[in-house]
């Protein structure tokens, strides 16, 4: 029989490539020999691998470090083949003739494709979750969304992105991605670098969030400015477009400011432009939470329009 064939399909119940990393190698099954009473074997079983969607699938890079693209995995069920299953041969009955009634040769068949592959995944979200490490982020996620990121007051706690879906006005949902923390130097791969700056391309929108923990030692608002400043600097370097995103700006814990902070004095001490929109949340208290979400769904809505 034939062999089977190697697919690779989306689908949405997955959210990490961490089985490729447990088992690098797949096989198909092979074709079943023929048997008696001239019948062909039975044909292998196709093998399908599940990978998230937003996976790349490239070929394995060569000694230049070159890799093509094979394809772009960006919709549930989206599959494609990458290693076509072998053609059975011939068994001896096909050379069977009136003067030859047990002929003891066979036609072999054709050999399976087999291939290196290297799978890159971009997370497909409405709005990526930028900031600082410790700017809560995870823990904004788990507020406003089901998802469960680790969460500890140390940086770099979440070391891939986290995905949550968020209810919306009207019971709409969207998706929402926690990237891990930026620092300094990620276009050029420090900290985490480019690992995850690439799931940003993905985003529809950018929520960009800066922790008010400093303001309570040095209440200059320094500390704001550089935060953003730090992390849009790596955005702008990240070729792609990126900074062309809606944005919006939420400043976290705000749970620890004293109430002579108000939002306009936020905004004014990081340099954002006033017609920027912005808010003061705090996911501990719950402060600004419902409003931040509608504001982002409303950024959503926007951007589907201007489409």
């Amino acid at each position: 029989g034939n062999g089977g064939s190697i697919y690779i399909e989306a689908t949405n119940s997955k959210r990490t490539l961490l089985d490729f990393q447990y088992q690098p190698r797949w096989q198909a099954q092979h074709g079943a020999p023929g048997g008696t009473n001239r019948r062909t074997g039975r044909n292998g079983d196709d093998v399908v691998l599940e990978v998230p969607v937003g996976t790349e699938v490239f070929t394995f890079p060569n000694d230049d470090g070159e890799k093509q693209l094979v394809v772009d995995l960006t919709e549930p069920e989206q599959r494609v083949c990458i290693a076509r299953g072998g053609k059975g041969g011939r068994g001896n009955t096909h050379f069977k003739s009136s003067t030859h009634q047990a002929p003891t040769y066979a036609q072999k068949g054709i050999a399976g494709e087999q291939g290196k592959f290297l799978l890159s995944l971009k997370l497909i979200a409405d709005v990526g979750l930028v900031g600082l490490p410790n700017a809560g982020k995870s823990t904004f996620l788990s507020r406003i969304s089901e998802a469960r990121p680790k969460i500890a007051d140390y940086p770099f706690t979440t070391l891939e992105p986290q995905l949550g879906v968020v209810k919306g006005p009207g019971g709409n949902t969207f998706a929402v991605a926690d990237i891990p923390g930026l620092i300094e130097g990620a276009a050029v791969g420090k900290g985490l670098g480019l690992e995850f700056l690439k799931h940003i391309e993905r985003t529809g929108a950018i929520a960009h969030l800066i922790e008010c923990t400093p303001l309570v030692e040095d209440p200059s608002g320094e500390a704001l400015r550089i935060a953003k400043e730090t992390v849009e600097g790596e955005l702008a370097q990240y070729p792609s477009s990126v900074v062309e995103k809606p944005i919006l700006y939420v400043f976290t814990k705000g749970d620890v400011l004293t109430t002579e902070w108000s939002l306009d004095h936020l905004k004014e001490a990081a340099h954002i432009p006033s017609h920027i929109a912005s808010f003061l949340i705090s996911s501990a208290t719950g402060l600004g939470i419902s409003e931040c979400i509608g504001s982002l769904f409303s950024m959503l809505q926007q951007k589907a329009l201007e489409k």
